[in-house]
């Protein structure tokens, strides 16, 4: 009988293919290997997911993915062409009307773009700066502005002036060759140390100001949790009102920041919302002594216990830039105060400003720590550069020695019984603002007090009228208070020059109140409706920052701003 043979093609098809042993052990540890990447993955997201439902919990977690879908969304809808080009139109006139107030021009104005062919001659020199020093500002000097200015008085100014003078060309990275400003440095540190009831082995650093002393402490933090516990995804723990530095701390340093709400009315972070934000990747917890927008002290006695009650007690941070000479010494003046030191013994770090309240020249602020161990958390060294080994124990390098010469001497001016009699008068004119924001008639039926402050600063809202064209208001009478969000208002920081003009301050704000009040009543008569159309800048910009789920606007018109300050 024939057959008919299959054809080779086919034949081919239906032989089965042995491998190598190798090949087949190749093959089995590339599946292992996929398969553990996927769990690790897995693992990764699932620890992340429980996380934040532990954080947030179920409804905070809706409420922040439901807020983040809508802000994607908004910031389609802003891309989309006619309604970027209707924005950037918008921005474009905002930050064009910003350059016309802030950049000068017109007849009479000199620009200095390049180097003179010809060095000036010191009369010259002179007559410019005073030209430059004229300029119409915002009068400080009469104790118009909400702090900025933390002025010590015109015979502290003059004794600061001497000792720019003598060190004006010092440099404390060369402690041999100033040797009398590496001096001074260290007893800076220790006075605000002792300030603070620092232990015997706390140690700090003198820095160029608030903002540098909270990103060091945060860069202690997040170098300590690395160094001790091998944290490589870095968590800190911030109320909502603590200062934005924080943020840019989070930002520039990779640290991951969990804003706690701080509602009213006591404005203050829940311990319950810390607590469960808490996790093996927390490198932080934060509080304020008092916080900048409306003056309250967190607890920091609860943070205390909060940081302590971890196995590997979580590092504590307390901001008292905004403190600085006055929340230490507020008992001894008569007031009112909360605990808030390295008393408490979950407290690690403090920043103090000691150009606040301390009123040393601009340029000048602390950063304490609760063992010195934790400052060299802070310190960059490299050891092996070829121009020598390097050691700086801050961002900076080279440093102003004349602005540390004018802090010591700011602070042996005025020594403690200077800055109790400071406190005395500043806290003093504080409170008689809160009372008449509570208590006065003109003020008190329209306008309420945020929280309990129990410092300088005195912050205050309406449920009646907007609050932004009261703050813009004022700003027509010659004040330059500060406007606030979330929620809207407006807060004063009481300074020397203020105390002042408190009552000139008490006296305009209850006009503004009666003339806004009085719009809104023509308004109604004419059928309009309270509410009229939004006139001055703050309730432009913070209408604006208000009402928009997604910040890019604001974030473009805050940028313009920057842009502006440098156009010549």
């Amino acid at each position: 009988m024939g057959s008919s043979r299959i054809p080779v093609s086919l034949q081919n098809s239906f032989s089965t293919k042995k491998g190598t042993p190798r090949g087949n052990l190749l093959a089995v540890n590339i599946d292992l290997l996929r398969n553990l990447i996927f769990f690790l993955f897995l693992l990764r997201w699932t620890r992340k997911g429980a996380r934040k439902l532990k954080g947030r919990g179920i409804i905070g977690t809706t409420v922040d993915a439901y807020t983040s879908i809508r802000r994607t969304l908004y910031g389609l809808f802003l891309r989309t062409p006619w309604i970027r080009s209707q924005v950037q139109k918008q921005v474009t006139e905002a930050i064009s009307k910003l350059e016309g107030k802030l950049v000068p021009k017109g007849p009479g104005t000199s620009r200095y773009l390049t180097l003179p062919k010809e060095g000036w001659t010191e009369e010259q020199t002179r007559a410019e700066l005073q030209k430059l020093g004229d300029m119409e500002h915002t009068r400080w000097e009469d104790g118009l502005v909400s702090g900025a200015v933390y002025h010590g008085g015109n015979e502290m100014v003059r004794l600061q002036t001497e000792a720019f003078e003598k060190f004006l060309v010092a440099n404390p990275i060369h402690p041999d060759v100033f040797p009398g400003v590496r001096k001074m440095e260290a007893e800076i540190v220790a006075m605000v140390l002792a300030m603070f009831n620092a232990p015997e082995d706390a140690a700090g650093v003198t820095t160029s100001g608030g903002t540098e002393s909270i990103l060091m402490a945060c860069l202690s933090a997040r170098q300590k949790g690395y160094a001790e516990r091998g944290i490589t995804e870095p968590e800190m723990i911030v109320p909502e009102t603590a200062h934005a530095a924080f943020r840019k701390a989070g930002e520039y340093f990779k640290i991951k920041v969990h804003l706690v709400a701080c509602p009213a009315p006591t404005y203050r972070a829940q311990t319950s919302s810390i607590s469960r934000l808490i996790n093996s990747n927390t490198i932080l917890l934060v509080g304020s002594a008092p916080n900048f927008p409306h003056g309250i002290i967190d607890d920091i006695s609860a943070l205390s216990t909060l940081a302590l009650k971890r196995n590997n007690k979580i590092p504590l941070h307390v901001d008292c830039c905004l403190g600085s000479f006055l929340i230490p010494f507020l008992s001894r003046a008569g007031f009112d105060s909360d605990p808030f030191d390295f008393r408490l013994p979950g407290v690690t770090s403090i920043s103090c400003d000691t150009h606040k309240y301390g009123f040393a020249p601009k340029g000048n602020s602390t950063v304490l720590y609760r063992s010195a161990r934790l400052r060299t958390y802070q310190y960059y060294i490299s050891p092996d550069w070829s121009g020598g080994v390097y050691a700086s124990p801050g961002i900076a390098g080279s440093r102003p020695g004349a602005l540390i010469a004018g802090c010591w001497a700011s602070l042996m001016s005025q020594g403690e019984s200077g800055y109790i009699s400071a406190c005395q008068r500043i806290v003093g004119a504080a409170k008689q603002i809160e009372t008449a924001v509570r208590q006065s008639p003109a003020l008190s039926e329209d306008l309420f007090v945020l929280g309990k402050p129990l410092v300088s600063v005195v912050a205050f809202s309406s449920s009646s009228l907007n609050v932004y064209d009261l703050a813009d208001a004022m700003s027509r009478k010659g004040w330059h208070l500060n406007a606030l969000q979330n929620p809207p208002a407006i807060h004063v920081a009481v300074t020397l020059p203020i105390v002042a003009a408190v009552d000139r301050l008490i006296g305009d704000l209850g006009a503004v109140v009666e003339e806004e009040k009085e719009r809104e009543r023509v308004r109604v008569a004419e059928g309009k409706g309270a509410k009229g159309g939004v006139k001055g800048d703050a309730a432009a910009l913070y209408g604006v920052a208000g009402s928009l789920p997604n910040k890019s606007v604001v974030v473009q018109l805050a940028g313009g701003f920057l842009d502006t300050l440098y156009k010549a």
